[in-house]
């Protein structure tokens, strides 16, 4: 599976690790992904999300019906 937020398309960043003699190495920044299910009452239906906490700090704060429609209307949501 992707490790890809369902809701805002947020996805892995690539960095540096660098040591204190200021050598480089790549690695990966995760996003802080989790799964979780939400209730829609207009569709009387449960989803299961994979959702990054930052996109379930906005449902919390707008409600899961606008933050569909938000994401429907960036092209992350089908």
């Amino acid at each position: 599976m992707s490790r890809v937020c369902e809701l805002t398309g947020k996805k892995a960043m690539v960095g540096n690790n660098v040591s204190h003699a200021k050598n480089r190495t790549k690695r990966t920044f995760d996003a802080n992904l989790i799964k979780k299910r939400f209730y829609i009452p207009e569709e009387d239906q449960w989803i299961t999300l994979k959702i990054s906490t930052s996109a379930l700090k906005t449902i919390n704060k707008i409600g899961i019906s606008a933050a569909l429609k938000r994401a429907r209307a960036n092209g992350f949501v089908k």
